[in-house]
């Protein structure tokens, strides 16, 4: 969750796809148009390639495929998940790109993924589930940090698909659909607290992530250029 002020927001849902949107206007109607955009050029390969999202492993690059599925297959490639992984984030920045041609600030949060810019500081609020430490720490985003994407992973919470032990795992990237699929990578490297020892090894293997945060039980990891805050 983000906190934001002096900001209009709003919700908009199409489908699978549920967005919370915060900007310097009501532009649900834009937004929703952005959404449909959007899942059309997924849903339509998807309707030729129905084993693109089921894929557990990189995709093979295609060509031919639209803009949208290109970035998801591109980034989860680099980080050695399936395309889906990085569906949320990926939906996330694109509607905050496509709204930035109509508000100088916004801030579009899909299932705990976020895709943000604003013109000033924002705090991100840590959920963990059922650990102790849910919702008691924050990410201070600076605005030199964004436009940035601040994205979520869970082997506990919501409809992440993890085979790792994770309460949550936040990665921070100027790339959502990388932070979301960096997010199920790590997730899955983490089957016990000793493995948050070894994320900073994987991690700089894949200069796009700013930072993040780790949290198993009453234990977290945390490395990058962030900055962490009692809440």
């Amino acid at each position: 969750m983000v906190t934001s002020t002096d900001l209009v927001s709003f919700h908009v849902a199409v489908k699978e796809t549920d967005l919370w949107i915060s900007a310097d206007a009501n532009l649900e109607k834009e937004a929703r148009d952005l959404v449909f955009d959007c899942r059309q050029q997924i849903e339509t390969y998807i309707s030729i390639h129905p084993e693109f999202v089921v894929s557990l492993t990189p995709y093979q690059f295609d060509p031919l495929a639209p803009a949208v599925v290109k970035k998801m297959i591109d980034v989860t490639g680099r980080v050695g998940v399936g395309p889906m992984a990085s569906v949320a984030g990926v939906i996330a920045q694109y509607v905050a790109e496509g709204l930035l041609g109509l508000t100088d600030q916004v801030i579009v949060e899909n299932g705990g993924d976020i895709f943000l810019k604003a013109n000033r500081p924002a705090t991100v609020s840590i959920f963990a589930g059922a650990s102790v430490l849910s919702d008691r720490i924050g990410l201070k985003i600076p605005v030199r940090q964004m436009p940035l994407g601040v994205c979520s992973s869970s082997a506990k919470v919501g409809h992440s698909r993890s085979i790792g032990k994770t309460d949550v795992c936040c990665v921070l990237s100027h790339c959502a659909a990388l932070a979301d699929g960096a997010a199920t990578a790590i997730g899955n490297m983490v089957k016990c607290k000793g493995d948050l020892k070894t994320i900073d090894q994987w991690v700089a293997q894949v200069p796009e992530i700013i930072g993040g945060v780790v949290i198993v039980g009453d234990s977290i990891a945390a490395w990058g250029d962030i900055e962490l805050i009692d809440l």
